[in-house]
């Protein structure tokens, strides 16, 4: 070991430590490039390997998602993503298979599905077509979300931001658990968000009304349900080898933020994430060995963060996961307790 290599080493702790008690050094910029030249996570760790894996990622045409689906096809794997439009999936296809193509691997890997994670019948349609048309599915990569300026409801009566990243996720996972399973071992990797720790998780409060209605707030409840549902996927999948893992991506520049959050996206500026760097942690719980990440955490740049920031946020019942999952599994019209076995499709 070198002086310089003996240096980072013990700097690394201590950095990463400072990095994560103060939120801004954390989430922003900084404290990525910092981790990322000192932490044996990122300067001891091999170059991914994800050839001849089928990964089938959400929200991939823009941001954090499209970094993604780049990475993983620059790195072998075969990306399957879903989207709402046919124009934006194939200009988001032809990007994504030229990167595949450049690294060496069939560009006709790369490819799409069209569905409205706001429509549970989009979710189930979309998941028929691609377990009828998959073998395996190794990872699946929940990234799709956004915040809505103004209140809506699906056609069941749920408000979008829990339709499409609460209840259209859980779905999705449930019809595709006997293709993972099949695969195994196998990983699911939820994109939660930062502003989840500004929330507790509470089932009463997660669906605000037209009347009190805030686009931020809801976004962040959908993202703190969404890491205890990894949770309690977690417990439920014990043996089956389909692990979970829930992380947040930081302070990250997106057109998505730009767009709902202009002031904060103005005021922080350089300080933000490049998506790439955003997407970084999702890559890496992709291609990692599954030994070394277990089940049921929530990352951070690469390691393993707290789920709550703020005691005031931790939920009053010790089994409000349980009724959060009972819940969504109502709301998706599914009986989730016991988990399908195998590919329903074959």
């Amino acid at each position: 070991m070198t002086g310089y290599d003996g240096l980072r080493s013990a700097l690394a702790g201590p950095v990463d430590r400072v990095l994560e008690v103060s939120l801004g050094g954390s989430f922003s910029r900084l404290g990525y490039e910092a981790r990322s030249r000192l932490l044996p996570e990122y300067t001891e760790a091999p170059e991914p390997t994800l050839a001849g894996r089928n990964v089938l990622i959400t929200g991939a045409t823009s941001g954090i998602g499209l970094s993604a689906a780049i990475r993983l096809a620059r790195h072998g794997a075969r990306v399957h993503f879903l989207a709402r439009s046919k124009q934006r999936a194939e200009r988001t296809r032809r990007q994504v298979a030229v990167v595949a193509g450049r690294a060496g691997y069939d560009p006709d890997g790369v490819s799409y599905g069209i569905a409205d994670l706001d429509s549970l019948a989009s979710v189930r349609e979309f998941a028929a077509a691609f377990a009828s048309g998959h073998d395996r599915l190794d990872v699946l990569i929940h990234n799709a979300g956004a915040i809505h300026p103004g209140y809506q409801r699906n056609s069941a009566g749920l408000e979008l931001t829990v339709a499409g990243q609460v209840v259209a996720p859980f779905l999705l996972t449930y019809q595709l658990f006997g293709l993972l399973r099949q695969s195994a071992p196998s990983r699911v990797i939820t994109v939660s968000s930062g502003g989840m720790y500004t929330q507790g998780l509470d089932l009463s409060s997660l669906q605000l009304t037209a009347a009190d209605y805030q686009g931020v707030t809801a976004y962040a409840r959908a993202k703190r349900a969404q890491v205890a549902l990894s949770a309690q996927w977690a417990k439920r999948a014990g043996g089956t080898g389909v692990a979970f893992h829930a992380m947040h991506p930081g302070w990250v520049r997106t057109p998505g933020i730009a767009r709902s959050l202009p002031t904060f996206s103005r005021l922080l500026g350089p300080l933000l994430r490049t998506p790439d760097q955003g997407a970084d942690t999702i890559i890496w719980l992709a291609s990692a060995d599954p030994d070394r990440l277990s089940t049921g955490r929530f990352w951070h740049d690469r390691r393993r963060r707290p789920v709550y920031r703020i005691p005031g946020a931790r939920p009053a019942a010790l089994d409000e996961g349980q009724r959060l999952w009972d819940w969504t599994a109502e709301q998706a019209g599914v009986d989730a307790s016991q988990l399908p076995m195998s590919d329903p499709s074959r």
